[in-house]
């Protein structure tokens, strides 16, 4: 990042219904369940704010006003928290699109609410988007509950066709442009058709750190005896 650039705002997505997690998201949204007794959604926090991010938007709907009275502005993190309200969950494409007010006309990070990852933002806020590129996608090897990965990598961009395939990590830095110009955009539509539509043009990599989709209540339970072992 040069002197005179601004750090991304990030996007936190949080409106989602967390089925898989039930009971404990029957009374408490995803974002906020504990992992070794700190909310989910906090480790992101933590890592964009220390990558020196100064803005996050997180969109709301299942529970939602749970997650805005723990977080309030950000005063605790020292970023400016805005929210994004949905009725009802627009799915991750869907949420992105109606939040664009507020995320501005340049470039954004975004990280699934759901997703602990120890992956170090610097260097991408480092490396910004080229003018020509929509976004870049952060993959990870594929874990057991996606054996046959979601997208291959070739030349640094994303395929559908190159092998071996990996797994997309929810975590991803996006150009507007990639939803204000999808063809098939839409109210509620997710981001891996968008994705599809722009292969060949996204950046893509592979990270081999820590990282879970904390989707299930076994992996949420998993996720905490790795940390503890560590």
């Amino acid at each position: 990042m040069t002197s005179n650039q601004q750090p991304p705002v990030a996007m936190l997505l949080a409106a989602g219904f967390g089925k898989r997690m039930r009971p404990l998201t029957d009374y408490t949204p995803k974002p906020l369940i504990p992992v070794l007794g700190k909310p989910l959604i906090e480790y992101a926090i933590e890592r964009l704010a220390g990558a020196g991010v100064k803005k996050v938007v997180i969109n709301l709907a299942h529970l939602g006003s749970q997650i805005r009275d723990h977080l309030g502005s950000g005063d605790d993190w020292g970023v400016e928290i805005q929210y994004s309200e949905e009725h009802d969950p627009l799915e991750t494409a869907g949420g992105i699109t109606k939040a664009l007010p507020l995320l501005g006309s340049e470039p954004f990070l975004v990280v699934n609410g759901d997703v602990w990852c120890d992956f170090d933002f610097s260097g991408w806020i480092a490396n910004p988007l080229a003018a020509s590129v929509p976004g870049r996608l952060l993959m990870v090897p594929n874990p057991p509950h996606n054996p046959e990965g979601d997208f291959g990598i070739e030349n640094g961009l994303l395929s559908g066709t190159a092998k071996p395939r990996f797994t997309f990590a929810g975590i991803s830095y996006l150009r507007p442009e990639i939803l204000t110009s999808y063809p098939n955009a839409r109210e509620r539509y997710g981001l891996g058709e968008v994705f599809a539509h722009n292969e060949d043009k996204m950046q893509a990599e592979v990270y081999e750190g820590d990282w879970c989709d904390v989707g299930t209540p076994e992996r949420l339970n998993n996720l905490e005896e790795r940390l503890r072992a560590e």
